[in-house]
């Protein structure tokens, strides 16, 4: 008979059982065999020994379990005679990664999963067998980080292929990989990634119960649940972890001490801890020279810069001329629109995410036409009709063109719900709302944290040598500390 004992997470944990019939009308019913067309049961006999074999479409790779099978049945009787659980296991299923399971639930997880089941005809245990061949994508450089030299690899959205993506450039054997399941329903495999003798092992061990703790019935948007379950509740426009779809980043990072979260059906990786400098560096900064990867560097801080400030600056000139130098006379509105200035970039910053969003979903032969349509048609009529004004147009373009710079796509969407807070407080307040809008947009980021690392350090707290390394971008072999922010335990790099 099947066994049956309570549990703290299930109701009911099945042992499999000795009897091949019983063992099958559990395992057909909870699987919906016959009902579901995706999962189905192989019955066959090896000598006088009936076995089934369960699988799901897709999943298995059919070419290695039809040479199993072809294997299988070439067995006699003879060679079967006595303990067939432990000859099939230990000599004649000819692949390498097999599991024994005793419990019916842990049967189904791991087939669910994509693996292999054989119930055997008097064996309370089962064999799996390891042969998941997941549907997925080679792995392509992301559009998103787009680098002119260096490798244009990218993660997919197989955890497998992730994680040999990123022990191809750590060839460490204290790299780990600790793997878990979260979700009662969508048992998604997520594991946490970082060097056993560098990361910080109390920011592990809290990432890892933070992710033990997460009771859901699923994670079908991946990596940015599970975020939400590390950092917690909060109304932060700004991103508290650092995304990634290179290896090559990931690599570094894990180099540098930082403990990675790689989620299956994700191709994107979490990087904790992370300060607001984390997302402003690009892959490609350290694929040129010191001196041009500065410089790139520094065109990107002009552009967030310019991205954050340059409509609220200008908006506050025009509604007070007084404030503005003679030099600048020519920073005024030349042609008013219909709509005060305000309304006029408050509708601009809506109708340039409308057509951002357009352009996503839009199929990609018609995206470029769309964009076209968009900046000239629309942009231009709205001009003309006396809708808006040509200077508001031209400086939300700037604007724009920053927001994009930004190599984080999260810091760019944040950055975006600043200015727009920032153009209210200047529209309504005029100077005094700047200020008080830029002083509490600084708070907020003094007090925010991210897994208790102060989120604008080096800044605040000061650390000269690293904010020298932001700020200038440093040769490799005087980089020869780690960051201090996570509290390696080797600080040495070199």
């Amino acid at each position: 008979m099947i066994a049956e004992k309570q549990t703290g997470y299930r109701q009911k944990e099945r042992l499999i059982g000795s009897h091949l019939d019983e063992n099958k009308a559990v395992l057909d019913d909870m699987l919906g065999i016959g009902v579901t067309f995706d999962i189905g049961v192989h019955d066959f006999s090896i000598g006088h020994t009936k076995v089934l074999l369960y699988y799901i479409n897709g999943f298995a790779d059919s070419i290695l379990i039809t040479e199993i099978l072809k294997d299988l049945n070439d067995l006699r009787e003879r060679e079967m005679q006595n303990n067939v659980f432990e000859h099939l296991y230990h000599k004649y299923i000819p692949y390498f990664q097999l599991t024994k399971v005793g419990k019916i639930d842990e049967f189904l997880d791991k087939l669910l999963v994509g693996q292999v089941g054989l119930i055997i005809d008097g064996e309370a245990q089962g064999i799996l067998i390891d042969a998941k061949a997941f549907p997925g994508r080679s792995p392509a450089e992301p559009d998103t980080e787009r680098v002119v030299r260096g490798a244009h690899d990218g993660f997919t959205e197989t955890l497998v292929i992730n994680t040999a993506l990123t022990r191809r450039r750590i060839r460490d054997e204290r790299l780990r990989f600790e793997i878990m399941q979260i979700g009662e329903r969508s048992k998604t495999d997520v594991a946490v990634a970082y060097l056993q003798d560098v990361a910080n092992t109390k920011l592990v061990d809290t990432i890892k119960e933070k992710l033990q703790n997460i009771h859901i019935d699923g994670i079908p948007m991946a990596e940015k649940t599970v975020e939400e379950f590390i950092i917690g509740k909060t109304w932060n426009p700004f991103p508290m972890v650092r995304y990634t779809e290179r290896p090559d980043v990931a690599a570094i990072h894990l180099l540098e001490g930082h403990v990675l979260v790689y989620v299956d059906t994700s191709p994107s990786v979490m990087i904790t801890p992370t300060t607001y400098f984390h997302h402003v560096q690009h892959a490609e900064e350290y694929r040129q020279t010191p001196v041009v990867g500065a410089y790139l560097r520094w065109v990107r801080f002009i552009g967030i810069i310019a991205s954050l400030i340059l409509l609220p600056l200008w908006l506050l000139l025009v509604l007070h001329p007084e404030l503005t130098p003679d030099t600048l006379d020519f920073l005024g509105v030349k042609q008013k629109g219909s709509i005060p200035l305000l309304f006029q970039f408050l509708l601009a910053e809506i109708g340039l995410d409308l057509m951002r969003m357009a352009a996503i979903h839009t199929p990609s032969p018609l995206a470029t036409a769309m964009g076209l349509v968009a900046a000239i048609l629309v942009g231009q009529v709205a001009i003309q009709v006396g809708l808006f004004s040509p200077e508001v147009i031209l400086y939300l373009s700037l604007a724009a063109i920053g927001t994009f710079a930004t190599p984080s796509y999260e810091l760019s969407l944040a950055n975006r719900i600043v200015r727009i807070f920032l153009l209210i407080m200047v529209g309504l307040f005029g100077l005094v709302g700047l200020m008080i809008g830029f002083g509490a947009v600084l708070l907020l980021l003094a007090c925010t944290r991210s897994l208790n690392t102060p989120y604008l350090w080096p800044l605040i707290p000061f650390n000269y040598k690293a904010i020298k390394g932001i700020f200038v971008r440093l040769a490799v072999p005087a980089m020869n500390k780690r960051p201090s922010i996570v509290k390696s335990q080797n600080p040495q790099r070199q």
